[in-house]
């Protein structure tokens, strides 16, 4: 009831067919020579009782690259009691119709011989498949707010039972736990692969600046993309509604490879005009924002020109991607004003720095 009341229009199944331990089992054994008489073989008899009780599996298409399984059901509905199973109508083969009861043996039991079981422990299984328009990270913590939690605080879990999250929730948790290496690793790469072109442990520090900055200008991207299709119903469009998902997470990860491609071009052309042409550092930093404004201007305006319409235009599949598309946008929007502002002050500082503690290493005040 918590699973349903928690989701509109959920799918919910379990394993086994019944939540309790001790599971009833209905046996119908046909009478095969009956059966033969009226032309029936245990497929037919098994398919035909299915279909009039939970239905039965017939073949599959597919909708909109959407599988979609077909059954077969009785038009007078799922039989849910065991005393009309006896009289449900068997249509045969030589055009008569017969209750099952005149062709097998109805009988009710416990199963026993088949116990579900995980890590040693007795489990049932409670499947709960939330609607397509809920993200599964959603999903998962309505369900561990609603249903698990809400059960434990109001101590309808007997004692002795556990309930636990799995499943696509475990699949999750790992999917984060990779990502999360994942960008330890990228970030280490950047860092490595910057010492090895400046030649300098402190450079490449000064350049990752722009990464967290990049990455804050992607959430507030993702963040403007919510709110303003939270505003389009209001002029007769569509409302466009973007969780934060696993694959919007990968926007973060491309980020750290682009966002630094800026102030290289800055970091390095004042770290030439200083050591090389021997300029002051506040002139030296400057000339270099002015000589590579032009570059970044076109590779940050190319960059978003090319992004801009997988945000932007609707069409089949842009709700996967559209998540990375605002979040690289908007990162590297970010990170242009960030190495155009916040970096040459930066990069000031450093250089300035660095030359009092040569002055003073040399014994010059």
């Amino acid at each position: 009831r918590r699973a349903e009341a928690a989701f509109e229009n959920p799918r919910i199944q379990s394993r086994p067919s019944s939540l309790t331990l001790a599971q009833p089992l209905v046996e119908v054994h046909p009478d095969w020579e009956r059966a033969a008489e009226l032309g029936l073989d245990a497929e037919a008899i098994g398919f035909t009782v299915a279909a009039l009780t939970d239905g039965s599996y017939i073949d599959e298409f597919f909708l909109a690259d959407d599988k979609v399984d077909i059954y077969l059901y009785s038009d007078a509905g799922q039989s849910g009691s065991l005393d009309a199973l006896p009289h449900l109508p068997v249509y045969t083969p030589v055009g008569t119709v017969v209750p099952l009861g005149s062709l097998a043996t109805i009988t009710e039991t416990v199963d026993t011989a088949q116990v579900r079981r995980v890590n040693g422990r007795r489990t049932v299984t409670l499947n709960i498949i939330p609607p397509r328009s809920v993200p599964l990270e959603t999903g998962v913590a309505i369900v561990r707010e609603e249903v698990v939690d809400a059960l434990t605080a109001a101590g309808e879990v007997p004692a002795g039972v556990s309930l636990a999250i799995s499943g696509a929730a475990d699949q999750l948790d790992a999917t984060r736990a990779s990502l999360l290496s994942n960008y330890l690793v990228a970030l280490l790469i950047v860092y490595l692969l910057l010492v090895a072109i400046f030649s300098h442990w402190g450079y490449p520090l000064l350049i990752m600046t722009s990464i967290p900055l990049g990455i804050a200008g992607g959430m507030v991207g993702l963040w403007m993309l919510n709110v303003v299709g939270g505003w389009l119903p209001l002029f007769g469009l569509a409302e466009i509604v973007q969780p934060f998902d696993m694959i919007s997470m990968l926007g973060f990860l491309i980020l750290m490879g682009t966002v630094v491609n800026n102030p290289i071009l800055i970091v390095d052309r004042a770290v030439a005009n200083v050591s090389a042409a021997g300029m002051e550092v506040v002139a030296a930093v400057q000339e270099a924002v002015e000589a590579r404004l032009r570059p970044i201007a076109m590779s940050t305006i190319t960059t978003l020109s090319g992004l801009a319409p997988l945000v932007l235009l609707p069409g089949a599949g842009t709700e996967l991607y559209r998540g990375v598309g605002v979040i690289v946008m908007f990162g590297i929007l970010g990170s242009a004003a960030v190495t155009l502002t916040l970096l040459p002050a930066l990069t000031v500082m450093v250089l300035q720095w660095q030359q009092h503690r040569l002055a003073r290493s040399a014994g010059v005040e």
